[in-house]
């Protein structure tokens, strides 16, 4: 296996640390763009190398339906395909499955849908997830979990909980007999992929536990925090974070999904989370929605329209040192492509200027004023709606 993790600095519950890969090693606690289909809206790979993402996440479910991970295999792999030399995430594709609601059905054995392009009929099973992640060859494929929507009772919650702990099992099954061989149909594109399990249970912490310890008996070489940034209160995220994190093994990283905001980041950091992922800071950005160390500005705004300011004062990002607020409202109103790029570029490299300014605290032992001096500022700056 090409996979390690190793902590360098612990201050508080935050921690610095390098996580190895096939392709190259990541610095902890880490963002990971979204790069949904095998690419980052908006920007290219070079766009994400000069920002210095060292990760991105990728979608086996989109993957697979659009060009198919057969193809991707017969191409020598996602890195190959996409032309990305660093490492890739690939989600197992469960979340998306699970929101399409009416085009699905759910079962012990797996998901099946109908595809949103052309309405033909699919079974997601852990061990087609697993496959299919084997042929795009990510460096790290997450097993196939359940996710409720907020709110759940306790019951519904356990079933799901519980039918997430058999699906891992399996997965993991299935990752063995991949990495041993034993599936010749299988293209296994990258020997060194590793495989994270999920910790699933609602907003219920003893569900939260009990999945967490039956997930790492399940052995696998890390383990994510899931089912959370679904509509529950903010305080409520986080105490489940808290409660979690202890559970997980201390020698392995931790990864909070689909998380967050800026200042979820930080406070996920404080709470031992290694990794994360959103879709905020790119979605946004095609919205006009830019964050800033001022706080977040909507740069339609009428305000802006001689606004002859860069977006952030503070930041040193090509789109700061390039463009004004005026000239992005200016493109954004008119519908320039170069409005969504320059939005994300920015964006990005806020939130991955943020992760390298925690980590560069954490070495200091500075966190814990970083965090506070972070809200502060946030919190006295007006927030465009």
């Amino acid at each position: 296996m090409s996979f390690g993790f190793r902590v360098t600095h612990n201050d508080g519950g935050a921690r610095r640390g390098v996580m190895t890969t096939a392709h190259g090693a990541v610095e902890t606690p880490a963002f990971m763009p979204v790069g949904t289909q095998g690419a980052v809206k908006g920007v290219t790979h070079r766009d994400l190398e000069s920002l210095g993402a060292e990760i991105l996440l990728s979608n086996t479910y989109h993957l697979y339906l659009r060009p198919g991970d057969d193809l991707i295999a017969r191409r020598g792999g996602l890195h190959r395909f996409i032309g990305w030399t660093r490492p890739i995430l690939t989600d197992s594709g469960g979340y998306q499955v699970f929101s399409l609601a009416a085009r699905r059905t759910i079962d012990d054995q797996g998901a099946h849908f109908r595809s949103h392009l052309d309405g033909s009929a699919h079974s997601l099973t852990p061990e087609k997830a697993t496959d299919i992640q084997a042929q795009l060859g990510s460096d790290i494929a997450m097993v196939l979990d359940e996710c409720l929507a907020h709110p759940s009772d306790a019951a519904a919650a356990r079933q799901s909980m519980q039918r997430t702990l058999r699906w891992a099992g399996r997965a993991r099954d299935r990752f063995l007999a991949l990495r041993d061989g034993l599936v010749p149909d299988v293209i296994v594109s990258n020997p060194g992929q590793a495989q994270f399990g999920i910790v699933q249970g609602s907003v219920f912490p003893e569900l939260r536990e009990e999945s967490a310890r039956h997930t790492v008996d399940v052995g696998f070489e890390a383990y994510a925090i899931g089912g959370l940034s679904v509509g529950e209160p903010i305080d409520v995220m986080y105490d489940i974070v808290s409660q979690t994190t202890p559970c997980l093994p201390a020698d392995r990283p931790r990864y909070l999904m689909g998380t967050g905001t800026p200042a979820d980041l930080v406070e996920a950091v404080a709470r031992g989370i290694d990794l994360f992922d959103c879709v905020l800071p790119t979605r946004n950005a095609r919205n006009g929605q830019l964050f800033t160390s001022e706080g977040r500005i909507n740069i339609k705004n009428a305000r802006y329209a001689e606004d002859d300011r860069p977006p952030d004062p503070a930041c040193s990002c090509y789109t700061c040192r390039t463009s004004s607020r005026a000239y992005l409202r200016h493109l954004f109103l008119a519908g320039e492509i170069n409005a969504s790029t320059l939005n994300t570029l920015h964006n990005l490299n806020f939130y991955l200027d943020t992760l390298r300014r925690i980590r560069d605290a954490i070495v200091f032992g500075r966190f814990e004023s970083f965090r506070l001096a972070f809200h502060q500022s946030l919190s006295c700056q007006p927030h465009d709606s």
